[in-house]
């Protein structure tokens, strides 16, 4: 069977891709033909409302991308030079990057080995005096544990920011993650569960956060007199063209989400019974919108799983590794985040999107069972 399946499957198989429908066209093609293409537009407000309603939250503020709204939130909170900000040790750059660029202090910790998100404990064990915020990330589709963060942040009265930027429609006991920090980040790039091509967005319930940050996106220019300026502000808008393309993706949210949780059951069929083999992990209190497909096979090391991921592509298929630890990173601190050290070089993402089909998905764990038997 599997021979058979390597002989007729010849098409290569992306990690990620996104669904582009006649909806989306559509408004595209309105926002272009209305003029309105830069960083004015209906299709910016009417985003923005749009997917802050699906988060639950109050106010939802479009940015450039991802990278952008985590930097506007820091700023907004007034978190810099002085002020030591908490992130998990496993996750993109942009997360400890935009911390770099408010001028705060990084401070890596490690993480839970089912989750793959920001173990609490850790957290609590590297809380100073000059903690001024956490950055739990939702790491690939899963939540992190907010109620234990959010009681450690309110103990300890420093802020919340949700790195919710792979995880859109992810819950925690029927409560959406965005909902939970003082305010929380999205991305909307390509290979996210919905896009804008670029994008992001800063949301909150906090109508004073949002204001703020609202002025700060705009080169902070007041709003009574044009071209003053009262602060140092950043151009972090978001164009009507790619709102246009995000609000289609937010009005289909439901269904993007629904065919990665149909894509995870294919692979856990497909996978299961294999000694050694570990897919995306979900708590019972959590929703896991699976944003990557995770595999980790405990007899891996680093070497091991690239030599793997290139056998993979030698027969179309693509995959990813999974994030290099940050302390590992030459212009951050090492730490001792034994987990994550663990973790990294034994795991890889395998492809999942939207228009992956059954034959594709049934071909890639073939593929993978032979070649772990070989």
């Amino acid at each position: 069977m599997v021979q058979i399946q390597l002989l007729t499957m010849k098409n290569f198989i992306p990690i990620s891709k996104p669904s582009i429908t006649d909806k989306e066209i559509k408004y595209i093609n309105d926002a272009a033909k209305s003029g309105w293409v830069s960083s004015l537009g209906k299709y910016i407000d009417d985003f923005e409302n749009q997917f802050s309603e699906f988060i639950g939250v109050n106010f939802g503020l479009a940015t450039s991308n991802g990278t952008a709204a985590l930097h506007l939130a820091l700023e907004t909170l007034g978190i810099g030079e002085g002020d030591e900000v908490i992130i998990p040790d496993l996750t993109f750059i942009a997360t400890a990057n935009a911390v770099k660029y408010a001028g705060a202090k990084v401070v890596t910790v490690d993480i839970e080995a089912d989750t793959l998100c920001i173990d609490p404990d850790s957290i609590r064990k590297n809380i100073t005096s000059n903690t001024k915020a956490i950055i739990p990330v939702h790491l690939y589709g899963h939540p992190a544990n907010m109620p234990e963060i959010n009681k450690l942040a309110k103990e300890h009265e420093i802020f919340v920011i949700e790195d919710a930027a792979e995880a859109h429609g992810a819950e925690i006991n029927g409560q959406k993650v965005g909902s939970f920090g003082d305010c929380s980040i999205f991305s909307f790039y390509g290979n996210k569960v919905m896009t804008s091509g670029e994008g992001g967005m800063v949301v909150t319930d906090n109508e004073s956060l949002f204001r703020r940050a609202k002025h700060l996106r705009d080169h902070a220019m007041s709003d009574k007199k044009r071209y003053w300026h009262t602060d140092i502000g950043y151009n972090y808008r978001m164009t009507n063209l790619q709102a246009a393309l995000g609000l289609a993706q937010a009005e289909r949210i439901e269904e993007l989400i629904a065919k990665k949780l149909e894509i995870f059951d294919w692979y856990k069929k497909g996978l299961k019974d294999i000694n050694g083999v570990k897919l995306n992990y979900q708590a019972d209190w959590a929703k896991n919108v699976y944003w990557m497909i995770c595999l980790e096979y405990e007899f891996w090391g680093e070497k091991e799983r690239n030599q793997f991921q290139s056998t993979l592509r030698d027969k179309n298929i693509d995959s990813r590794p999974y994030f290099y630890p940050i302390s590992d990173m030459p212009m951050y601190k090492e730490s001792d985040t034994f987990i994550v050290h663990d973790v990294y070089k034994k795991g890889l993402n395998l492809p999942t999107y939207f228009d992956l089909s059954l034959t594709e998905v049934n071909y890639i764990c073939e593929t993978v069972k032979a070649e772990l038997d070989s």
